[in-house]
C-alpha cells in the first residue's frame, strides 16, 4: 500500500444518526476549528506565548508519534519509505492543513546542513488562520500543533529526534507556511526558540508506554488494511479531478488565463470536460460574480441560434410575441461558452465576427445596436485549422476566438485521472440514486485501466451510473461495467507509464478473452490459437496464484 492510497471516504467511519467516530480504526472526535482557536488565546491569555507554545507544541508532538506507531503496523506499507512519507497525507486528510512536499520525499536522505531532512509547504493550515482570527499578527511563526505532529511522526519514523520548525508562516505575515525538519545540531541558534518548545519536557517514555497499551487496537488497524485501496480524487478547483501531470498543466493554464480578458478557445475531442476548463476560467476572473452560461451552437438550428444568442424584437417572426433578449446580453458582466463553435454556418460565422469586433449586438428585427461586456470562451472537438483550409470556417473567425488554445487531452492520454475520476463518478451517481458509494475491486479497476475510453469522461461517468444501478453489495466488480469495458484489450502500459511483465500482460489478456467467450474454455482456447490443455493449465496457476496474492495483501 502506498500512502496516496489513503482515503479519507475508507479511513473515516460513523453512523448517520452519531455517536463514536473512527478514523483508520481509533475513535476520533470533530472539534470546532474556531473552538481551537479560542483555546489557543485563552493559553496564551492564561499561560503567557512561551508556555502556550510548548503545551500546543508537545500535544502535536505526541499525536504525530501515537500516529506513527498506529500506521506503523495497521497497513501493508508497499515499503517503509510510504510509511514514512504518509504523515504529510494525514495532515491533509485530517483537515488540518494542505501538504506540499518541497524535497522529492520526506525522510530520504540524511538532513546534510544545507538541505533540511524534510521540508514543506502548507498551505490553508488551520493554526495560522485561527491565530490571524483571534490574535492578529504575530511576530513569530505560529503553527505550533502542526510542527509538533510533523516532529512527532518524523521522530518515530526515523527513530532519532526529527525537529520541525517553520521558516515561513502566515501568521506572521508570509504568503505560506513553510516548515522544515533537522536535527537539533542543524538548527542553530537562530531557531532556538521554536526548539525550546520541544525540549521542555520529555515525552518519549511515556509515549513507549502508550504504544506498549495500544499493541491490540494496533492489531485490529491491520485488519482493516485490505480494505485501503482507493486512491485520492485530487480536486485542484472545487468538482474538478486531476491527478495526471497533463490534467494539471491544462488547470495551471486555465488559472493563468483567467486573469486576463481575453477570448479563450478550448478545444479537444468529445466529452474530455471542456466546459469544466470553461467553468475554472469564469470562476477565477474578475467576472466570476458574473453570470456563466453556456450555449451548444451544434444543439440549436441556424434559424433559432441567431435569436437564441443576440434575441430578437416582438414581431420579429411568426410567434415572436414579446422581445426577447438573447445570451450574449444575459452574459453581460461575466462569461459566454459557445460550445462546439465549429458547428456554426458560414453566415453566422459572419455574425459572430461582427460582435466579437465591435462587442455589440443588434437584436433580430431591430436597426439599433446595444453594447454588451462578455467575455467569449469558445470549445470545439474540431481542428479549426483544417476547417479553414477546407473553406467551411472563417481564417478571421479563428484568429478572433484563439488568442489563447488550451488543448484538453482525452482520457486515454492520462490514465492517472481514470480511478478518481471513476471513484467520483460512483460518489455522485450513488448520490443521486440515494445509495451508499460502492468501492471497486481489483479487477474492476483493473478493467477500467485496460479501457480506451472513446467517449472520455462523458463515457467514464455513464459507466459508473450504470454500475451504481447494477451492482450488488458494497464492492463494484468488472461484472457490473458494460462490456466495451470489462472486456477491453489488456494494455502493455501501467497507468504510469511503465511496460507491463509479460507474464502480466498475457494473464490479463487470458482473462479477458475467457470472460468475452462467457467462461467457455474451447472457444478461447481457439480465439487465443493455444492448446486446451495449456489454457487449463494457466488457470489454474492463476487460481492458485490468487490466494497468495490476497494474503501478501493482508500481511
Amino acid at each position: 500500500m502506498r500512502a496516496t492510497d489513503l482515503d479519507l471516504r475508507e479511513l473515516l467511519e460513523f453512523e448517520a444518526s452519531g455517536g463514536v467516530i473512527r478514523f483508520a480504526g481509533e475513535r476520533a472526535v470533530v472539534l470546532d476549528a474556531v473552538a481551537l482557536g479560542l483555546l489557543r488565546k485563552q493559553l496564551i491569555e492564561t499561560l503567557g506565548q512561551t508556555a502556550a507554545r510548548g503545551v500546543l507544541t508537545r500535544f502535536g508532538y505526541a499525536h504525530g508519534w501515537r500516529t506513527a506507531e498506529a500506521m506503523r503496523t495497521a497497513f501493508a506499507w508497499d515499503s517503509e519509505h510510504e510509511w514514512k512519507i504518509a504523515g504529510g497525507r494525514l495532515h491533509r486528510l485530517q483537515g488540518l492543513v494542505v501538504f506540499e512536499p518541497v524535497v522529492a520525499a520526506l525522510g530520504e536522505g540524511e538532513g546534510d546542513g544545507h538541505r533540511p531532512f524534510a521540508e514543506a509547504i502548507w498551505r490553508d493550515a488551520y493554526e495560522a488562520e485561527q491565530h490571524l482570527l483571534h490574535l492578529g499578527r504575530a511576530d513569530a511563526p505560529v503553527c505550533w500543533t502542526l510542527c509538533g505532529f510533523a516532529s512527532g511522526y518524523l521522530s518515530r519514523c526515523h527513530g532519532r529526534a526529527i525537529y520541525c520548525c517553520e521558516t515561513q508562516c502566515r501568521g506572521r505575515g508570509d504568503a505560506v507556511c513553510r516548515m522544515a525538519g533537522r536535527s537539533r545540531e542543524e538548527w542553530g541558534e537562530a531557531f532556538a526558540e521554536q526548539i525550546a518548545a520541544y525540549e521542555q519536557d520529555c515525552l518519549d517514555d511515556a509515549l513507549r508506554g502508550l504504544t506498549r497499551r495500544l499493541s491490540q487496537a494496533e492489531r485490529r488497524l491491520r485488519q482493516r488494511s485490505a480494505a485501503l485501496q482507493r486512491a485520492e480524487a485530487e480536486e485542484l478547483e472545487p468538482g474538478v479531478v486531476a491527478r495526471s501531470a497533463a490534467m494539471r498543466a491544462v488547470i495551471e493554464l486555465a488559472r493563468r488565463v483567467a486573469e486576463v480578458d481575453s477570448t479563450v478557445l478550448v478545444t479537444g475531442e468529445s466529452g474530455v470536460g471542456k466546459e469544466v476548463v470553461a467553468r475554472i476560467i469564469h470562476a477565477r476572473s474578475p467576472r466570476a460574480a458574473g453570470p456563466f452560461i453556456a450555449v451548444n451552437c451544434g444543439a440549436v438550428s441556424e434559424a433559432l441560434l441567431e435569436s437564441e444568442l443576440f434575441g430578437h424584437a416582438r414581431g420579429a417572426f411568426t410567434g415572436a410575441g414579446q422581445a426577447r433578449l438573447g445570451l450574449f446580453e444575459a452574459a453581460h458582466g461575466g462569461t459566454l461558452l459557445l460550445d462546439e463553435i465549429g458547428e456554426i454556418s458560414p453566415a453566422m460565422q459572419v455574425k459572430l465576427l461582427r460582435v466579437l469586433q465591435r462587442r455589440e449586438v443588434r437584436r433580430v428585427g431591430e436597426n439599433t445596436s446595444r453594447a454588451v461586456d462578455v467575455r467569449v470562451v469558445a470549445a470545439t472537438h474540431r481542428d479549426l485549422a483544417a476547417e479553414v483550409a477546407a473553406g467551411r470556417f472563417r481564417e478571421d473567425l479563428r484568429y478572433r476566438l484563439n488568442v489563447i488554445d488550451i488543448a484538453v487531452p482525452p482520457l486515454r492520454e492520462r490514465p492517472d485521472d481514470v480511478l478518481p475520476l471513476a471513484r467520483a463518478a460512483l460518489a455522485a451517481a450513488a448520490a443521486r440514486a440515494r445509495r451508499p458509494a460502492p468501492t471497486l475491486d481489483p479487477e474492476a479497476a483493473e478493467a477500467l485501466l485496460r479501457h480506451r475510453w472513446p467517449g472520455n469522461v462523458r463515457e467514464l461517468e455513464n459507466a459508473m451510473e450504470r454500475a451504481v444501478a447494477l451492482v450488488r453489495g458494497p464492492r463494484l466488480t468488472a461484472a457490473d461495467l458494460p462490456d466495451a469495458v470489462r472486456l477491453a484489450e489488456p494494455s502493455p502500459v501501467t497507468a504510469e507509464g511503465a511496460t507491463r511483465p509479460l507474464a502480466e500482460v498475457e494473464r490479463a489478456a487470458i482473462l479477458a478473452a475467457l470472460a468475452r467467450h462467457g467462461g467457455n474454455r474451447t472457444q478461447t482456447a481457439k480465439a487465443l490459437q493455444i492448446g486446451a490443455a495449456t489454457l487449463y493449465r494457466k488457470l489454474q496457476r492463476y487460481a492458485r496464484e490468487k490466494p497468495r496474492a490476497k494474503r501478501a495483501r493482508s500481511k
